[in-house]
């Protein structure tokens, strides 16, 4: 994908700037939620006493949910739009933070994963559903810059969701006398954040975003061209990229869920300055991607995304070997390696698809499955070898997505050929 000079004279298609704003602004939603929900991992061992990787069957739950509703939600699209998919996910988001209410109150494993897959299923049709819209309300060659930039209010909510977790449910065990208390007090947050979606829904439901039935002008193709019979597997950018955004959001979420506890290993034993820790490391992926806004008109997306994989590899790897500040310090930078990875690893995958768009996006975004996925093989080899050893997993990570920035982005084959 060709870098360009002036992208900001193309940033959107004409009249698709205010519709681009009011999308991007859903971004901080699954941001805020997608990371709250990470601050259950310390909160449910707590609870519940349990091992790493049980714990870690909160992410689980939550990215399981991707592959389950990933693909439907790209049919869903085809049937009733964007944006109505997009109030439709709002809405389901607001049944799953209601659940927490009864889960807390019985004190109930399954019940906290079952509130946790529901509000996973929501934040699933919204993903699906505002990724591919933000992508193509504007020319191709500017999609990434797009795309990057709404991800920066993704991280914007990534990076206050600790702040409020350790202010309002990362309290100390020992304040309370029974597990009843410890776990009562994720219900406030949560019918709070019910509360707010629902009201966005509504808004959302009647605001002005512009239907995009073809994409003509932007992509080459018509709808009920026979191109669309074919299978999305046949497109190797497209599968490679698949398997980055697995390992990409598999060592994203795995590292913030487990972060906590690893602080805690290196010498710190405030859960809240571990949780403000944590907000630092989304905070570095708000700043990574406002500033890689910029660097993506000046370094092609396929490159800026090998270099930064290989720089997160190696800052987890002086992790591993050091210990204390030197070994926190690493952890935390990593967050703004992570910060470009997605919305470029997204846009190269789906180049070149047209009318096919959706069946890319759909694909890609079951693989954020990958959240479900390694986080618990991180715990799991974490319970029997410790943290610091368990991080050779986000190496290997980091280091295919290095991969495919380099060579498994390049297209083989587009919607023409």
């Amino acid at each position: 994908m060709a870098a360009q000079s002036k992208p900001s004279a193309a940033l959107t298609s004409p009249g698709y700037l205010i519709p681009f704003i009011t999308v991007t602004a859903l971004f901080f939603i699954f941001g805020f939620i997608t990371n709250l929900n990470m601050a259950l991992v310390p909160h449910l061992r707590s609870i519940f006493d349990l091992p790493y990787k049980l714990a870690m069957l909160a992410e689980s739950a939550f990215f399981l949910a991707y592959f389950v509703f990933a693909s439907p939600t790209s049919k869903l699209i085809e049937v009733i739009g964007y944006k109505r998919t997009m109030v439709v996910s709002l809405f389901i988001q607001v049944a799953g933070c209601l659940l927490f209410v009864p889960a807390a109150k019985l004190v109930s494993f399954p019940l906290f994963l079952t509130a946790v897959f529901v509000v996973g299923a929501g934040i699933t049709a919204l993903q699906t559903s505002a990724n591919p819209y933000v992508s193509i309300l504007g020319p191709e060659h500017s999609a990434p810059i797009r795309l990057t930039l709404a991800q920066a209010l993704n991280s914007l909510g990534g990076t206050l969701a600790p702040v409020v977790a350790g202010a309002f449910i990362l309290t100390d065990p020992e304040k309370f006398s029974t597990k009843a208390g410890i776990a009562d007090t994720v219900r406030g947050p949560y019918i709070v954040i019910a509360a707010a979606l629902l009201v966005l829904g509504v808004a959302v439901a009647f605001s002005h975003l512009p239907a995009i039935a073809e994409t003509v002008s932007f992509r080459p193709g018509k709808q009920g061209d026979p191109v669309l019979s074919r299978s999305i597997w046949r497109y190797k950018h497209t599968v490679l990229a698949a398997l980055g955004i697995f390992f990409y959001v598999g060592v994203e979420v795995g590292l913030a869920s487990i972060a906590v506890n690893y602080f805690k290993t290196q010498g710190m034993s405030s859960l809240k300055t571990a949780s403000f820790l944590v907000s630092l490391y989304w905070a570095g992926a708000l700043v990574g991607r406002l500033l890689g806004s910029w660097i993506l008109t000046k370094v092609k997306s396929g490159k800026l995304v090998s270099i930064f994989g290989f720089a997160a590899a190696a800052l987890i790897a002086v992790s591993m070997f050091t210990s204390g500040n030197v070994a926190i310090w690493a952890l935390v930078l990593c967050g703004f390696f992570n910060s470009i990875m997605f919305p470029n690893i997204f846009t190269l995958g789906i180049a070149g698809l047209g009318p096919m768009t959706s069946k890319g996006s759909g694909l890609i975004m079951t693989a954020v499955v990958g959240g479900a996925v390694i986080p618990y093989l991180i715990g799991a080899l974490a319970d029997k070898v410790g943290i610091q050893h368990s991080f050779v997993i986000p190496v290997i990570c980091y280091l295919y997505i290095a991969y495919y920035g380099l060579w498994g982005s390049k297209p083989t084959r587009t919607i023409t050929a």
